[in-house]
């Protein structure tokens, strides 16, 4: 099993951070087929192969993923992607 764990900080408050979050969520959605939905403050995603969640914070946020076998080939596509949309939304 590959995993992803990435973490950025930010200077958001914590309303606009998850709006952010959720925003990500989406994206993923559309371009892996990814299912999410939020657990409290935590959002918690998932799909054949993959699955995992965006916590988010009044400082940081942080995606972690855990992929396997068959999906980990996909492992630097969705790290390229997430690390592109967390550099442009939470900087």
């Amino acid at each position: 099993m590959s995993t992803i764990d990435i973490r950025k900080t930010h200077r958001h408050d914590l309303a606009t951070a998850q709006q952010i979050a959720d925003d990500l969520a989406r994206d993923l959605a559309e371009k892996f087929s990814v299912n999410y939905g939020w657990d409290d403050d935590v959002l918690l995603f998932e799909r054949s192969g993959c699955n995992g969640s965006i916590r988010v914070d009044e400082h940081c946020v942080h995606v972690n993923a855990r992929l396997d076998f068959f999906v980990s080939f996909l492992k630097p596509t969705i790290e390229k992607e997430v690390h592109r949309y967390l550099d442009e939304h939470f900087t």
